[in-house]
């Protein structure tokens, strides 16, 4: 990585899948992974492209039963431009010999650039450069331009460009056994000399797809329609030294697109009204300089370097064109397969950042969540509960779309999967309301949709609450928490523990900023809210009452991850790190053995932890005091030590959660965890996950951990709080935020020092508060200020 660019030398099949994922080009609306255009889906490559929300339902036969999944659909591919000597063999950097490959990746303009140069055999060279765009301006658009230069031969090529619609969903190897057919009807057509189309729509969704190619080049374009691909050919003369251009412009519409009629007609409208390649990049760069100022990030280092990485990603997946769709956060954005492309509570980490950069994306997201809030209540009412409860996976319509079944590689096994009682993705979806309403001061929507959700989230925390008498408190039984690995425990005939500490306790805070919400809004709003939700005042104080005798289990000094976590035995951990190497993935070692996870105290990834990664120290105390307990620094750096040595970290995400816990805590071992999540994706640490796609949370909390981790940054009761953390890995660091409505607001951290300038407006000053003082900076202003050590 230098700076701005993300570059790959040599041609390398073994690591191709991560290089598409990690070079995929989107814009929030669609993307493409960064696959070789000439080749095609096999062992090494996968090209993919996905739209943002475009599911469809399939039915296969597994272990002897009919199972239902919702998957992203794996659009027609666009990409196909091949080429060859006339009448020879097509060249891939597979099936000739490869004198030089580099491909990068411009994060400053969202280009990615290819060159390769092939030995055709006695002394002739073709060399080969590609750049690729998915626009940022026009979020329907793509283009590649292709330049063939001969050295040492004159002759002729073929290039064949095309749309291919015979594709499947088939980039994860362990979901192949499942039917990935998702597209139907593929029809394919010209619409004038230099422009073709293909048109299909989704099995079962019965979303309907027009996609529109125009090939730009010096002579004729001769075109030809082989089911199920759209074909236009090109003979090309090459001299020495004489570069030819090939350029294609790709239009991408779908059924689910406002302000159009048929996504075919639009498609090919789009593409035949598009500019050239230049200007079409000119556009596209202006874009991503809009996004790169909203989003500035200063990080120096190889730290830096990483996170801008990251930073691209989530812009590419959710980028300003998201404000205007129907879609959730995808676990590993639009970049493959894995996970189905369901929502997940993913969101929990990747909200908070684009509050302060794209609030109007992060209303979107939210709304999706609000859209399927009848969904979430009809699954209250089917476990015979009141309120909402959101699913753990989410996809087109809000129902649950957790499998029913998983596969163990290791084993080759298919087991139960009960990961769909993971309940507390509720408390994710209001703690997301709350952060947005805090930090864009959006007080409409806290009091209409946001209102709704935290009622309706809280009701179902409150009702799945029993008060066991014997305890004098109450009880959640039969949940699964962050963990993961632990679903049941040993030997019981059902699956879920009891009083998982994180769920218990943030359904505890739910219930209290619910309540504090409701008492803020206007009367006239309130009795509205009141009367279409049947809330009355006797279930105001049962929600009182929840929110302060929930129970939190405590063993050996620390806070319980489950009630009965103490009992559990001790893993062997150098044992198995011995005999395994990398045990990230202990709960599929164990279950490969005869064994499970849920007979040892080890977990996936932050549990209890994630409890000081959502709230801070202060707030987290008051919350412990009003459930009746003390929670002061050491019961929590004791808890925080245990559990740190009883987890394998099979999430990418937990290299986040305890590198942010650590800094706030004790600042050892923090920059350790930080490394692992920037490395998490870039070196693939998960041994072939992120060729599947990219983990977008844990690039979202990355980048957070920078933005309030570090900092301490909070925004409530009208005020930016902020309280710095020493990291002498990462002593000096800047970024710009929005905030209330000051565009490019920029704080900046040296050593000893906070910089915070605030950009002329009409707006009020901001009011900023640091734990010893107080402080008020207005429009026009820099305030520098010396932090207590």
């Amino acid at each position: 990585m230098t700076g701005w660019t993300w570059p790959y030398e040599g041609y390398d099949p073994a690591h191709e899948r991560l290089r598409e994922s990690l070079c995929t080009l989107g814009n929030g609306y669609f993307a493409t992974r960064g696959a070789l255009p000439e080749c095609g889906a096999d062992d090494v490559h996968y090209p993919g492209t996905y739209a943002a929300g475009c599911y469809n339902r399939l039915t296969s036969q597994v272990a002897g039963r009919e199972v239902e999944n919702e998957d992203m659909v794996n659009l027609p591919n666009w990409l196909p431009l091949r080429f060859r000597l006339a009448g020879q063999h097509w060249l891939t950097p597979d099936t000739a010999t490869v004198l030089d490959h580099r491909q990068v990746l411009h994060l400053s303009s969202g280009l990615l650039e290819r060159r390769t140069r092939f030995d055709l055999g006695e002394g002739r060279t073709l060399s080969v450069r590609q750049q690729r765009l998915v626009h940022m301006a026009d979020p329907h658009l793509a283009a590649l331009r292709t330049e063939f230069t001969a050295e040492g031969f004159t002759g002729e090529l073929e290039a064949e460009a095309a749309l291919d619609g015979g594709v499947v969903n088939a980039g994860v190897a362990r979901y192949r056994d499942l039917n990935g057919h998702h597209l139907i009807h593929v029809h394919t057509g010209t619409a004038a000399p230099d422009t073709v189309w293909l048109r299909c729509r989704t099995r079962t969704s019965d979303i309907r797809i027009g996609l529109a190619a125009r090939l730009t080049t010096e002579v004729p374009i001769a075109t030809r329609h082989e089911f199920p691909r759209a074909v236009q050919r090109v003979g090309l003369t090459l001299t020495p030294g004489r570069t030819v251009t090939v350029d294609k412009t790709v239009a991408l519409h779908t059924s689910r697109d406002p302000a159009i009629s048929d996504p075919l007609r639009a498609a090919v409208d789009r593409v035949g009204a598009a500019p050239g390649f230049d200007d079409l990049l000119d556009t596209h760069l202006t874009a991503w300089d809009v996004l790169w100022r909203r989003a500035a990030l200063d990080v120096p280092g190889e730290a830096g370097d990483v996170l801008r990485l990251h930073l691209f990603h989530v812009l590419q997946t959710l980028s300003p064109h998201t404000a205007d769709l129907d879609v959730g956060v995808p676990a590993r954005g639009l970049h493959g397969e894995a996970y189905r492309g369901h929502v997940f509570w993913d969101e929990l980490f990747v909200l908070p950042g684009l509050n302060l950069h794209f609030p109007e994306v992060s209303r979107a997201l939210i709304r999706y969540r609000h859209r399927r809030l009848d969904r979430a209540l009809a699954a209250a009412r089917a476990i015979g509960r009141k309120g909402a409860l959101y699913p753990w996976q989410s996809g087109s319509d809000g129902r649950e779309e957790t499998q029913e079944l998983h596969l163990n590689p290791r084993s080759g096994r298919w087991l139960p999967d009960h990961s769909r009682l993971q309940w507390h993705v509720g408390s994710a979806v209001a703690y997301n309301v709350w952060q947005y309403c805090e930090a864009s001061g959006d007080a409409e929507f806290l009091h209409t949709k946001g209102a709704e959700m935290l009622l309706q989230i809280a009701r179902f925390w409150a009702d799945a609450a029993t008060y066991d008498e014997s305890l004098g408190r109450h009880r959640i039984r039969g949940v699964v928490g962050p963990d993961e690995y632990h679903d049941g425990y040993p030997g019981a005939a059902q699956p879920g523990l009891d009083d998982n500490a994180y769920t218990n306790v943030m359904a505890a805070w739910v219930l209290c900023r619910t309540l504090e919400t409701l008492r803020a809004l206007p009367e006239p709003r309130l009795r509205e809210l009141v009367e279409r939700t049947g809330l009355d005042e006797g279930e105001l104080e049962q929600w009182e009452d929840v929110s302060r005798t929930l129970h939190v289990p405590f063993h050996d000094d620390v806070i319980s991850q489950f009630d009965g976590y103490g009992d559990l035995a001790e893993l062997d951990w150098d044992g198995y790190r011995r005999q395994y190497g990398d045990i990230r993935r202990l709960d599929r070692i164990l279950e490969a053995e005869g064994d499970t996870v849920n007979r040892y105290k080890a977990s996936k990834q932050a549990d209890v932890l994630m409890l000081g990664y959502l709230l801070s120290p202060s707030e987290l105390q008051g919350l412990f005091r009003r459930l009746g307990h003390r929670l002061d620094e050491d019961v929590w750096r004791r808890t925080v030590d245990y559990y740190l040595a009883r987890t394998s970290h099979g999430s990418t995400l937990s290299g986040v959660v305890h590198g942010w816990v650590l800094a706030r805590c004790r600042g050892a071992d923090a920059w350790t965890y930080c490394q692992e999540a920037l490395r998490g994706d870039v070196a693939d640490v998960q041994g072939g996950t992120t060729g599947e796609g990219i983990h977008l949370g844990a690039m979202g909390g990355t980048l957070d951990l920078v933005q309030r981790g570090l900092t301490g940054l909070e925004t409530r009761n009208g005020a930016l709080w902020l309280d710095p953390v020493p990291m002498p890995e990462l002593s000096s660091y800047g970024f710009a935020i929005r905030y209330r409505g000051h565009w490019g607001v920029r704080l900046r951290l040296e050593r000893g020092s906070l910089e915070i300038a605030v950009p002329a407006s009409d707006r009020d000053p901001i009011d900023v508060r640091l734990p010893d003082r107080a402080v008020c900076v207005r429009p026009g202003e820099t305030c520098r200020l010396l932090l207590a050590e």
